[in-house]
Parts: C-alpha cells; structure tokens; sequence
C-alpha cells in the first residue's frame, strides 16, 4: 500500500518552494531510473537533459506558456528522442548486448537483421512517432519514482518544442525535446497540494475478463 499512498500524494506540481534544492543523491537516482525505464527493443531512443542552471531556465520560461514552474523548480528534465535511428544505431544495440551478456553473433544476427530491416522500410516520421512513445513511457517512470521519492513535479507538454531544441543546442546533439518535467519540492501555499485527487471509479477504468 505504501506504493499506493506514494501516489495520492503526487500532483502536477503548481507552485514550487524557489529556496529548496534537491541535493545530487536525489538526481542521482531519477537518472538511474530513467536509464532503467523499459523501451520498445529496448533499444532507449532516448536523453535525458537537466537543467539546474537558474539564467537557462529563465530563457526557456516564455517558450512554455509562461507557466512559473520552469522558472522555479529545482531542476527541469527533458525528455529527448534520438532524430537518428539507423543501422548504426542498431549495431551500437547489439554491441552493448554482446558485451555485456557474452551473447554470441550467431544468436544475435537474426533479431538484429529483423530491426534493421523493419527501420529500413519505416518513414522518418514513423520513427520519430516511436520514439515518442518511448519518452512517454520514460515520463511515467519518472513520475512514479519522484513520488515513492516525495519529489515533486509537474509533467508538460505545453512547451515549444524548437525553442527548447535552439536554446539547448540539441539539435548538434542529435536529439529533439518531447516532454518536460520540473522537479523540486512544493511551496507551502500552493493550493493545489490540498485539492482531492480526481480519478474515475475503477470499475469504469479496468475491465476484468
């Protein structure tokens, strides 16, 4: 039940306390489990980007609505997906497999050849559709161990993404912004924080057969 708790506890943070930093330790660990979030083929088309410089997240403020959080939370983390998934990308995969499993080439070959044959035949927009998802999947990940962390956060999509990508470089980096994710510690007098959680019954959510 304590997983349970950890979540009626969260909320899309409002309003953060500006004077209170998370220390590394906590960093540490939403980067391990970002790194830990399960991916399509496993295959992580994804970077993490964080932010704690205060003059960068006051440039990227405007380019998300405004919305205060950017400006005050501790750290912002962005999602990112990979703008190039090819087969290079794919036998770097594979050699990570290899050399961490021992894994030999004639039990890989098959299943590598079948992904960089089904990337081959996909559309760039396809790819990047899939990718996208992934970073979804990163996101709740991320969401579920700040809570269990009693870190706060607020999940967005209401940024401008090419802003993000020309005021962050990323475009150099091979990465495109998808989701961002303010993170610090609630302020006291942010209302929302006492606001009953709002979910539909569970029986018109999950179907048992």
């Amino acid at each position: 039940m304590e997983i349970i708790e950890s979540l009626k506890w969260r909320y899309a943070t409002k309003k953060f306390n500006t004077t209170k930093i998370l220390p590394k330790e906590k960093i540490d660990l939403l980067i391990e489990a970002f790194n830990l979030t399960a991916t399509s083929y496993g295959l992580q088309p994804l970077k993490l980007v964080i932010i704690k410089d205060k003059s960068k997240q006051a440039d990227l403020t405007p380019h998300s609505w405004n919305q205060q959080q950017i400006a005050d939370a501790s750290h912002i983390l962005v999602i990112c997906i990979e703008t190039t998934i090819d087969t290079a990308y794919i036998d770097k995969h594979f050699d990570t497999i290899k050399s961490i499993r021992n894994t030999p080439d004639e039990i890989l070959k098959p299943f590598k050849d079948q992904l960089i044959n089904s990337f081959k035949e996909k559309h760039p927009e396809e790819i990047s559709n899939w990718a996208t998802k992934q970073a979804y999947l990163a996101m709740g990940n991320l969401l579920t161990v700040c809570a269990t962390e009693k870190i706060d956060a607020c999940p967005m999509e209401g940024f401008i993404p090419e802003k993000y990508d020309e005021i962050l470089n990323l475009h150099e980096l091979g990465l495109t912004s998808v989701l961002v994710l303010p993170i610090g510690y609630r302020a006291d007098d942010d209302m929302f924080a006492d606001f009953k959680k709002v979910r539909r019954p569970i029986n018109d959510t999950v179907i048992l057969l």
